[in-house]
C-alpha cells in the first residue's frame, strides 16, 4: 500500500476576511480592558497614558494585518471520491483525512459573518471518540454542498 500526496486547495479568500473581523473583535474586546487598566495606573501609580494600552493596540493591529493571513494560508483541503483531506497548522503540522465509508453525520453552516463573505463551514461526524468530528471551515457554500451530497451518496450506496 502507498501514500499518495494528494494536492489540497486553499480556503476561500472570503474566510480570511471572517478571520480577520473575529480577530479584530477579540483584540477590540482586549483593547476595551487595557484602556481601563492603562486608566486605573495612571490614576492609581501615576504612569504615564498609554503604557498599557498602546502595546495591546499595536499586538491587536499586528495580530489582525499580520498573524491573522498565516493562519489562514496554513489550511487547506482536498476531496476524492472516497475520502476528504482537510490539512492546518505551522508549528504543529495536523493533516486529517476521513474516509467517506466512516461519515455518520454532515453539517453545513453558515453564521452572519460566513454568509456576507459567501463562505460556509464543514462538519463531519465520524465513528469513534477522539478525532470524531472534523471541521473545514472557509470553503464556498457551493462547494460545501457538493461535498455533503456526494458524501451522502456514497453513504446511501453503502451496503449495512
Amino acid at each position: 500500500m502507498t501514500f499518495q500526496l494528494v494536492p489540497l486547495q486553499r480556503l476561500e479568500r472570503g474566510y480570511l476576511q471572517v478571520m480577520r473581523v473575529r480577530a479584530a473583535i477579540g483584540w477590540a474586546i482586549l483593547t476595551a480592558l487595557a484602556a481601563g487598566a492603562d486608566q486605573f495606573v495612571q490614576a492609581q501609580l501615576g504612569w504615564p497614558r498609554g503604557v498599557v494600552l498602546g502595546p495591546v493596540a499595536g499586538l491587536g493591529v499586528f495580530a489582525v494585518v499580520f498573524l491573522v493571513p498565516g493562519r489562514w494560508r496554513r489550511w487547506g483541503y482536498a476531496f476524492t471520491d472516497r475520502e476528504l483531506h482537510v490539512a492546518r497548522g505551522w508549528l504543529t503540522r495536523v493533516h486529517t483525512i476521513v474516509p467517506v465509508a466512516r461519515v455518520q453525520h454532515i453539517d453545513v453552516s453558515q453564521g452572519p459573518l460566513e454568509r456576507g463573505a459567501g463562505v460556509a463551514t464543514l462538519r463531519l461526524h465520524t465513528a469513534g471518540t477522539e478525532g470524531s468530528l472534523v471541521t473545514l471551515p472557509g470553503i464556498s457554500a457551493a462547494r460545501a454542498g457538493e461535498i455533503r451530497d456526494a458524501i451522502r451518496a456514497r453513504i446511501d450506496d453503502a451496503p449495512w
